[in-house]
């Protein structure tokens, strides 16, 4: 097993050598304004994928997909030097639209917002459709035994006598 220290290393490095590379030595017109934002390397250090963003549109986000790929060769082996692996390790390019997913959640947290505000507006309008506390509370009931247990209210059986009063 490698160490998990050694793999983030070699993953940072891997960033580092990719972004240097692409920045000074790919000449590929197709090649838009790249960023590369991660990489991350299996444990066992043969795979190396590497996460990038494009600013511009889909044309240009296809354009930079190409460019990657035709220079993959290059760009691995240039890694590998760099490391001194003993064996280089292929690299996968994966777009990453972290931009996107962040534009997606705004949207979702601006329809919540709003979606909350519209709740509020009915809230302050509502009224209770009994009364405001359905519930009997302790003095309530208390209040309520006492009235029951006064001496002369109600009728009452006189258990002595079996009469009625």
């Amino acid at each position: 097993m490698t160490d998990p220290a050694k793999v983030r290393r070699h993953a940072e490095r891997v960033r580092e050598l990719v972004a240097s590379v692409v920045r000074s030595q790919i000449k590929d017109p197709r090649l838009g304004m790249i960023t590369i934002t991660d990489a991350r390397i299996t444990a066992d250090l043969r795979d190396a994928t590497v996460f990038y963003t494009v600013l511009g549109d889909a044309a240009a986000q296809a354009g930079t997909a190409a460019a990657l790929d035709s220079a993959k060769g290059m760009l691995r082996s240039t890694v590998g030097k760099a490391l001194g692996l003993r064996h280089s390790p292929t690299l996968t390019f994966i777009l990453d639209d972290v931009q996107d997913q962040v534009k997606h959640i705004d949207d979702l947290l601006a329809a919540a917002r709003t979606a909350d505000a519209e709740v509020q507006r009915l809230a302050a309008k509502a009224e209770y459709a009994g009364e405001a506390q359905p519930y009997r509370l302790d003095d309530e009931e208390d209040e309520a035994d006492e009235a029951e247990n006064q001496p002369g209210t109600g009728d009452t059986d006189d258990t002595r006598s079996g009469e009625r009063r």
